[in-house]
C-alpha cells in the first residue's frame, strides 16, 4: 500500500472533508503547490482558485474562495472561507449570476456599493473560469 496524505478541508460552518489521499494541489498566494506524503511543513495563505484532490486515480476539484493551508507531518489542513465542488456548479446559472452582478455594478450608487459589486463580479468570474477549465 502506498503512502497517503491525511487531508482535512474545514469551512467556518463544518468539516467538509477528512480523507486519506494521494495528492492535493493548493492555490497558494505565491502560486500553486502540490502536497504529497512526506511534504515539508509549511503554512500558506490561499488565493481564490481550484483545489485538486487526487485519490485512487480520481480527481475531485473544489473552488476555494480563500483561506489558509497548513502542512504538518500529520497531513494537510485547509481552512477555507468557502468551498464549492465544481461538479455542483452550473455554467448557465453562473452566466446569469454574472449578468446580474454586472447590472448591480452599474446600478451601484456609492463607492462602497461599487466596491462590493466589483468584488462579487470578480469572484463569479473566477468561478466561471474554474468551471470552464
Amino acid at each position: 500500500m502506498s503512502a497517503k496524505v491525511k487531508f482535512e478541508l474545514v469551512s467556518p460552518e463544518r468539516l467538509l472533508m477528512d480523507v486519506e489521499v494521494d495528492r492535493v494541489t493548493v492555490p497558494g498566494t505565491e502560486g500553486y503547490f502540490g502536497v504529497l506524503p512526506g511534504h515539508a511543513p509549511v503554512m500558506s495563505a490561499i488565493k481564490p482558485g481550484v483545489v485538486e484532490v487526487l485519490s485512487e486515480g480520481e480527481t475531485t476539484k473544489l473552488f476555494i474562495k480563500g483561506g489558509f493551508a497548513e502542512v504538518t507531518p500529520e497531513g494537510l489542513v485547509i481552512l477555507a472561507e468557502e468551498a464549492i465542488a465544481l461538479k455542483d456548479l452550473n455554467r448557465a446559472d453562473l452566466e446569469q449570476r454574472l449578468k446580474n452582478a454586472r447590472e448591480d455594478l452599474e446600478d451601484a450608487k456609492s463607492d462602497e456599493e461599487r466596491s462590493q459589486a466589483q468584488a462579487h463580479l470578480e469572484e463569479l468570474g473566477r468561478l466561471l473560469e474554474a468551471v470552464e477549465n
